[in-house]
């Protein structure tokens, strides 16, 4: 049977010259290349979606890979496609990035410039170990396919547009519907889901930090078991020490999530740091949440061009949304897309403040009944989002979607 194996070159002379080499190896079927580090996920996210089967034997991961640095993307293949062989390759063979590799689930390094009985031999004993994994995997009924949860991040164009309630009431709603839910607060600084939800806590997000290997016991240390099910992951007590969270240490948390629960949701707040960037840049779904006014439209528009300039997120893979909205206002979501150049939720938030207020000063936010039109909406969101099932959703919030309900404000966006 033919070997797979995917190269992940963002060089266009390295491209040529693995792709090249690759094609010469016996019982070889070398696929189309990718150039970076989101269309490999994203490519075998998609093959795995299909069958653990559906996936090649082998990725060559190539050092100068990006955005995605080389050993992060090592480590998250190897996170969620384990039935996956990864090989590095690199001009640095010395043992201590050797080390590194292997620490991070690569089942080979190959030195620069490439040997073709090197190559050979190296992609011959990663296909035969993938090929065992996935004998075994077949044997044991459960067959992982690597996909993992879905990531969603939570953030505001500017402090105090409703971000954190929104991640809270996702959660809850995700939760509600029989998912497994993890809620993280990666507002390092100002983060106050704690508050919201009313949890005293020892361990955070830092004390994940400076591990190199997360496993599943060291992650059930560190979140918090909140009353509704939701395993929290908090920002920690001491705003300063959120310096300690680096962009590294956020890629390998928020992996380690998504390889144990169904749908993660992260509260990145208004303010960017390495690791909300890492954040944003992993999600599945990116929410940026504004204010139909000036000032929040203008934060927004800001932030949308400063993840495209840093490469964390393009325009049009964000998803806007509109809160404290009322048919009044002279800014409209249709005017917020134009101004932007991203998509806009169909789901819009009403402003109504005053039934929130209750729940937000006792920290009971998880208490707010069910007929809060805000509440409603942000259910529908996470319905339009897919992070439940819509019928589910409409019967535990007492609502359904598309029926005259008050709380969910929508518009019909003008497709080309």
């Amino acid at each position: 049977m033919p070997t797979r194996i995917l190269p992940a070159v963002g060089d266009a002379d390295a491209i040529r010259a693995i792709t090249t080499l690759l094609s010469q190896l016996p019982d070889a079927d070398p696929v189309a290349p990718v150039a970076d580090s989101t269309q490999l996920i994203d490519t075998l996210a998609r093959l795995a979606a299909e069958s653990v089967d559906e996936l090649p034997e082998v990725v060559v991961v190539h050092e100068r890979i990006g955005p995605v640095p080389a050993l992060e993307l090592v480590r998250e293949v190897a996170l969620r496609f384990p039935a996956v062989g990864v090989i590095l390759v690199t001009t640095d063979a010395s043992p201590g990035l050797f080390q590194a590799a292997m620490d991070s689930g690569a089942r080979g390094l190959i030195a620069l410039p490439l040997s073709y009985e090197e190559l050979a031999n190296r992609v011959q004993a990663v296909a035969a170990w993938s090929v065992g994994v996935r004998r075994h995997l077949g044997h044991g009924g459960d067959v992982f396919t690597g996909v993992g949860g879905t990531v969603v991040t939570v953030s505001g164009s500017k402090g105090g547009v409703g971000a954190t309630l929104a991640a809270i009431q996702l959660a809850l709603a995700a939760q509600t519907s029989g998912r497994t839910v993890a809620l993280v607060d990666m507002d390092l600084q100002t983060g106050d889901i704690a508050s919201y939800l009313d949890v005293q806590f020892r361990r955070s997000v830092v004390d994940l930090a400076a591990i190199t290997d997360i496993s599943p016991r060291v992650l059930a240390d560190a979140v918090f078991r909140h009353d509704t099910g939701i395993a929290l992951l908090l920002a920690p007590g001491e705003g300063e020490r959120g310096e300690e969270v680096t962009d590294r240490a956020a890629r390998q948390i928020v992996s380690a999530l998504r390889s144990r629960y169904e749908v993660v949701v992260i509260d990145c707040g208004a303010q960017m740091s390495g690791a909300s960037a890492a954040a944003v840049e992993m999600a599945d779904t990116a929410l940026l949440f504004t204010t139909p006014d000036v000032v929040a439209v203008r934060a927004a528009k800001r932030t949308v061009r400063m993840w495209d300039r840093l490469q964390i997120r393009k325009a049009e893979e964000t998803t806007i949304v509109v809160n404290r909205y009322t048919r009044g206002t002279e800014i409209q979501p249709a005017l917020i897309q134009r101004i932007t150049g991203t998509t806009v939720a169909a789901t819009a938030i009403p402003a109504n403040f005053k039934e929130l207020q209750g729940a937000v000063d006792a920290g009971r936010l998880h208490e707010l009944d069910n007929k809060s039109v805000v509440k409603q909406a942000l259910w529908g969101l996470a319905g339009e989002l897919g992070l439940v099932k819509v019928p589910e959703v409409a019967q535990k919030s007492g609502r359904s979607r598309g029926g005259g309900d008050r709380g969910s404000v929508s518009f019909r966006r003008r497709r080309e």
